[in-house]
């Protein structure tokens, strides 16, 4: 699923996982800390950090 208008943030970064918006942060490093722990503990899930500044998305790898 990918993201639409609808359910992506405007300010600040969430984390986007396995195609679905699931939590929003205000900062960065707490969007990126939140993703990798979470990638640790479930490696198989696609993980993704989103922008709203630049709207962009960047995975985060083991």
């Amino acid at each position: 699923m990918a993201l639409t208008s609808k359910n992506k943030p405007t300010t600040g970064y969430a984390l986007e996982i396995d195609g679905r918006i699931k939590t929003e942060f205000s900062t960065k490093e707490g969007a990126e800390r939140g993703a990798t722990e979470l990638k640790q503990r479930f490696p198989m899930l696609q993980i993704r950090v989103y922008d709203a500044a630049s709207q962009s998305l960047h995975e985060i790898r083991p």
